[in-house]
């Protein structure tokens, strides 16, 4: 699903289950808000893993510049997709209903061996990999940088606002 159909997408958002997708929205929502065009998928490693290499095989081809892979449980699917692409995979481990408190999904995400980095974002974290997507894409994009530093500084404004407020001032 591309978020806006006129142009291709440039982060491709993919999860091992549509159960993740309450966190995987928050990295889809943070792309949205910037204009960044995104696609969003299941695509599970241990489910479908012919459609998890073909995926990963052809996202360079399709103009895909990230990938934003959340996961939970072993949560193999960032490292794998990291293995068959170059592209930069953001990991998003993810706390299931089968987890250890989610320090499963994050180690497995975390531990990549040298050779296949995987960017990891804490546990849930999907905005922030939204936020870390973008930030790649904005080293080639002035806009999209601009973008990102009337992000932050809407979030600096917040925090002096609440500040001021618990302060009385």
């Amino acid at each position: 699903m591309n978020n806006n159909i006129s142009n291709k997408p440039l982060v491709g958002i993919i999860m091992g289950s549509k159960s993740d997708l309450n966190i995987m929205q928050d990295a889809a929502d943070v792309l949205k808000g910037l204009d960044v065009n995104f696609e969003i998928t299941v695509v599970s490693a241990h489910r479908t893993p012919d459609r998890m290499f073909e995926y990963a095989k052809s996202a360079s081809g399709r103009g895909l510049k990230v990938i934003i892979a959340g996961a939970g449980g072993a949560a193999h699917l960032p490292g794998m997709v990291a293995s068959i692409t170059h592209i930069p995979v953001i990991g998003v481990p993810v706390k299931s209903s089968n987890s250890i408190d989610g320090w499963d999904s994050v180690l497995s995400i975390l531990q990549m061996p040298n050779g296949i980095p995987v960017a990891t974002v804490a546990l849930n974290a999907a905005k922030n990999a939204g936020i870390l997507a973008a930030q790649i894409l904005a080293t080639a994009d002035e806009d999209l940088a601009q973008k990102l530093i009337e992000f932050k500084e809407e979030l600096r404004k917040k925090v002096e606002a609440s500040a001021e407020e618990m302060e009385g001032k």
